[in-house]
């Protein structure tokens, strides 16, 4: 496998060769295409970098703004030394989007950073797009890994809640997305009360907030008395559910909302007495699916479980490689 001249590929991550950009690297350069605003794909400290406004104002609550930022909107082309260049939605989080790269000799490749395909109330869905070549993540990238219904997964805590009146419901939530969908899931299966926040929390609520997300009622746990905490719903960062800030909480109910939730391991080590498997990546059958609805030449796997995934597309005569990428992070989903 042979990949376009006019694309570099390296432990570092993908660059266009003429223009000098990179795509999500891991350290500081003069250019970048950024993803969505994780810390692992959005890094502080490049002098320029193309988004959409949502990841941008992101990086910018985060410290991570580019000295000069270029916002993108979903299907707006922009030309890079002969490569066009788009985004378009990846259904991860606020502002996620899929790189679509068209080169001089007409080749199509689309870098879809992390995504999923369930529907998400908080951001954009994921739209499939065309291409001869896939580069893809692989998180979950392994047959054990299909997550349920989300709305089952926030029935049970509801379920938990409503069984357990005299103590607070703790859950451990990324603050980036994961925590954001979750309020706007329980909103959806009518649960309008107030929900707690760890303050670590409150910046990127009200980030999600000024862009349109509805979330309902939201207070700081900070001040709050408590026994007022009693029956309700907290949500803190997977660091918070075993610091000593857990102690202000009546007696609290430990759950933790992650796709690693799946295995019984990482729950134990999360102390999770109430795990809920809700993702923000895709999982074995949403990553199969896409390949075949896309019917890519070629599969190249940034990150994840890529051997797995890799074998599943040589069974299918589909030729794949794993790029086996630097500096990304999956254990907080």
């Amino acid at each position: 496998m042979h990949a376009p001249d006019w694309i570099e590929i390296g432990p570092r991550g993908l660059r266009l060769k003429a223009a000098d950009v990179w795509i999500d690297p891991p350290r500081p350069v003069a250019r970048a295409l950024i993803t969505h605003g994780h810390a692992d794909h959005a890094r502080a400290g490049h002098a320029e970098a193309w988004a959409t406004a949502q990841t941008l104002a992101i990086m910018a609550a985060r410290g991570q703004a580019p000295v000069q930022p270029h916002p993108l909107r979903h299907g707006e082309r922009h030309d890079f030394a002969g490569v066009t260049v788009s985004l378009h939605p990846a259904g991860h989080i606020l502002g996620a989007a899929q790189i679509r790269l068209e080169g001089p000799d007409g080749t199509v490749i689309v870098v879809t950073g992390d995504y999923k395909r369930a529907p998400d109330p908080t951001c954009a869905a994921f739209e499939p797009v065309p291409c001869d070549i896939l580069v893809t993540e692989a998180t979950f990238a392994l047959p054990v890994f299909r997550h349920p219904p989300p709305e089952a997964e926030v029935a049970r805590l509801l379920a938990a809640r409503a069984a357990n009146p005299d103590r607070a419901i703790l859950v451990g939530a990324y603050a980036l997305g994961k925590a954001q969908r979750l309020v706007a899931l329980m909103r959806a299966a009518g649960y309008q009360a107030p929900i707690f926040l760890h303050g670590a929390m409150e910046r990127l609520m009200a980030l999600y907030s000024a862009h349109g997300v509805a979330l309902g009622e939201l207070s700081s746990v900070s001040g709050q008395p408590k026994a007022q905490l009693a029956g309700a719903i907290v949500l803190a960062p997977p660091s918070a559910l075993a610091d000593r800030w857990s102690r202000r909480l009546p007696d609290p109910v430990t759950a933790m909302a992650s796709g690693w939730m799946r295995i019984r391991a990482r729950a134990r080590q999360r102390g999770a007495e109430l795990p809920l498997i809700i993702s923000d990546h895709a999982d074995w059958d949403e990553l199969t699916a896409t390949i075949i609805e896309l019917r890519p030449r070629e599969v190249w796997v940034t990150h994840g479980r890529d051997d797995a995934l890799v074998h599943w597309c040589e069974t299918r005569q589909i030729r794949a490689r794993a790029l086996h990428l630097v500096g990304r992070d999956d254990e907080d989903d």
